[in-house]
């Protein structure tokens, strides 16, 4: 019989075996004079080794059935309630034609009485017991791992999925946006158009890369934002102006690619941007360690309720990635949002 569940017992067997041979051996020997005068107690030994392998491989096979039969965590009930039940029947049946054997040969010079068959079976059913349950012990553990590690394979793999799909939500709209205002310029001013190519192919060089992974450092973000803040300023001149304000010791800190740049959009696309009346972004990092970007408000009169995509993207990437969540604070005058910077070691463990 092949069995797909197989036991890794190699070990367990070669020293269980003949523990359990040398304990029957102490129990029946030193109670048994009629078999010390007919054999030696090596010899009794070697028998209650015998004794001791078919009892352990017989139940073994019964333990291989119901590991088939119920393997997962959610049939333990009715594993272990097979286990106990197979494994009695089957030490039951053995101890008792085994010593029924004794007796129709006279192996041991006597006739076992009827309580010398009780107590040899109950004697194997302890035995038999304790070593079912260190089996179903191992069992249970290795299987909880394996479906541990089964269920954070599929967590990382929906991770990439659903991370994947909000990238693919950002580029479009990053290469939409950033077409339209080509578009503009072309019409305008030829000489910052190409300009303006020269940046946005610098841009998007980043934004292709940033596909890779799913965090990338504060000095390469900032350093993204310098180029896109060029784009910006291609288009809009002094109406629109940009302050960093970020110690050192959080540039190796990190954020989701495109964070920045996805809360700079937000904020064009809410505001009213003009010469006599600039939008200006301030961002900076508090002493909690959480990164804050600030704008003015001059709101445009009607806003469409897709602008508010790229910062639900970036809330749902710190969802995914089981970080503290990003936060919003408005007043009259000023839109903040601040988002959380991630130490490696609080990303440590999660998925790449």
């Amino acid at each position: 019989m092949r069995f797909k569940v197989r036991l890794h017992d190699k070990w367990f067997r070669l020293l269980g075996i003949p523990f359990i041979a040398f304990m029957s051996h102490i129990i029946f020997f030193n109670e048994n004079h009629m078999a010390e005068e007919k054999f030696s107690s090596w010899q009794v030994f070697l028998i209650s080794l015998v004794e001791g392998i078919l009892l352990w491989e017989t139940n073994r096979l019964a333990l291989l059935f119901f590991y088939n039969r119920y393997p997962s965590l959610q049939q333990s009930r009715q594993r272990i309630t097979g286990i106990f039940l197979g494994c009695m029947l089957v030490t039951i049946l053995v101890r008792y034609l085994n010593i029924r054997l004794y007796d129709e040969t006279l192996f041991w010079g006597y006739v076992f009485p009827p309580e010398g068959y009780w107590y040899n079976i109950m004697i194997a059913l302890l035995y038999v017991m304790i070593i079912a349950g260190l089996y179903e012990g191992v069992f249970y553990f290795t299987q909880w791992k394996r479906t541990f590690a089964e269920t954070e394979a599929l967590k990382r793999e929906q991770l990439q999925t659903q991370l994947d799909a909000l990238k693919a939500q950002v580029n479009p709209h990053f290469l939409f946006n950033s077409l339209g205002s080509l578009s503009s310029l072309v019409m305008e001013d030829q000489k910052k158009a190409v300009v303006f190519i020269r940046e946005l192919a610098a841009v998007y060089r980043y934004v292709l890369q940033s596909n890779e992974n799913h965090l990338t450092t504060l000095r390469e973000e900032l350093s993204f934002i310098d180029h896109y803040f060029h784009l910006l300023k291609t288009r809009f001149d002094d109406a629109i102006g940009l302050k960093l304000d970020i110690p050192e010791q959080y540039l190796s800190y990190s954020l989701p690619p495109l964070t920045l740049q996805l809360l700079l959009e937000n904020a064009i696309k809410h505001n009213v941007i003009l010469p006599e009346e600039p939008l200006l972004i301030q961002i900076y990092a508090d002493k909690a360690g959480t990164l804050v970007v600030e704008n003015n408000l001059n709101k445009k009169i009607t806003t469409a309720e897709t602008g508010r995509l790229g910062l639900r993207n970036i809330m749902s990437k710190y969802s995914l990635l089981q970080q503290r969540d990003v936060l919003v604070s408005e007043t009259e005058e000023k839109f903040r949002v601040f988002v959380p910077l991630i130490k490696n070691e609080q990303y440590e463990g999660a998925y790449r």
